[in-house]
């Protein structure tokens, strides 16, 4: 749900201990009243000014990153800088995004996908997340020093995991954000250790190295909007509640591959979402050297699935069960 678009980083980790059962309130919320809470949510993520150090944990690691958001207007500025492992930093001024890799001195500049991370959290096409979701309120909870209040977002199906929320009940961004399994054990969890909301806007800390690429090798992957069909491509069905949000042709050059290696096929890319969380669907002609057999992985919440198709290679990611992304690569089919 929350931490896989090109503009964040994708940072993993562990947490096995499952949510206790709360009583569900004496009326549950009808679907506005869902939307009007989702959406509050979602909204301080990009209204509030505020910084501070989130941890992702799930699937045996621990992983995390300092965060800072600026809005001015119409104007978004972020920061997010990677506490671990090989360094990387990631600016987004509104929806020009530039991922900076200091070792390697590669910085990746592009446009912002359709995707959100943490602390935002709803994909778009909320409409109808009411049908597909329950959402219920369990009480309040402190995290990061801050009182909060808890949603418990179950699904009404199999073909998606369920949520427990935190929110701060002063300005409603996210502190706190666990996927449940089907039997309500928490599979990854993703909250601020620490958190400082109302500070003063620093615009020149995300514009300024965004400015300064002397030394960086540059790559801005021209990314080239499309349709499935536009392709040659379809879905014989969709899993209920998941839509068509985005779809693209992108190269899939690595910032940490050499300029002498020749750049990999352009790869078709389509993000189907249910307004919270998503399943991206890869497209790539098949590569002996490199595509040497189907595979299915799991890293916390997020689930990876890749085989050949005839003359294709497919792999299906998303925050799903297993069994979601084994139904969008099976309905998918070339027409031409």
């Amino acid at each position: 749900m929350l931490l896989r678009p090109v503009l964040a980083l994708t940072l993993f980790g562990a947490l096995g201990h499952a949510v206790p059962a709360a009583a569900a309130p004496a009326t549950a919320p009808d679907g506005r009243e869902i939307r009007t809470l989702l959406t509050r949510i979602h909204d301080a993520a990009s209204k509030q000014n505020f910084q501070g150090t989130f941890v992702v944990s799930g699937g045996g690691a621990v992983s995390s990153a300092r965060i800072a958001h600026y809005g001015e207007g119409s104007n978004q500025y972020e920061r997010i800088e990677s506490l671990d492992g090989q360094a990387r930093y990631v600016y987004r001024h509104n929806e020009v995004v530039h991922t900076l890799w200091p070792g390697s001195r590669v910085a990746v500049v592009e446009q912002a996908q359709a995707m959100t991370s943490f602390p935002a959290l709803l994909q778009g096409g909320i409409e109808r997340l009411a049908e597909f979701y329950e959402v219920n309120p369990q009480g309040a909870e402190r995290v990061a020093g801050r009182d909060a209040q808890v949603l418990l977002v179950q699904p009404r199906d199999a073909h998606r995991f369920g949520y427990r929320l935190w929110s701060d009940k002063a300005s409603g961004l996210l502190l706190r954000a666990d996927v449940l399994g089907e039997r309500g054990e928490v599979i990854e969890t993703s909250a601020f250790s620490e958190v400082t909301i109302g500070v003063k806007p620093q615009f020149e800390s995300v514009t300024g190295p965004m400015r300064k690429l002397d030394g960086y090798r540059v790559l801005r992957p021209a990314l080239s909007a499309t349709k499935l069909e536009a392709e040659g491509w379809a879905m014989r069905q969709v899993v209920p509640g998941f839509r068509e949000a985005n779809c693209v042709r992108r190269p899939m050059e690595s910032p940490t591959a050499s300029v002498q290696e020749a750049p990999a096929d352009p790869v078709l890319q389509t993000i189907f979402s249910d307004g919270l969380t998503y399943v991206s669907v890869f497209i790539e002609p098949f590569d002996p050297q490199r595509h040497q057999r189907a595979m299915r992985t799991a890293v916390g919440a997020t689930q990876t699935l890749m085989r050949r198709q005839g003359d294709w290679w497919i792999t299906v990611v998303g925050d799903v069960p297993p069994a979601t992304l084994l139904a969008f690569a099976n309905a998918l089919e070339r027409r031409k």
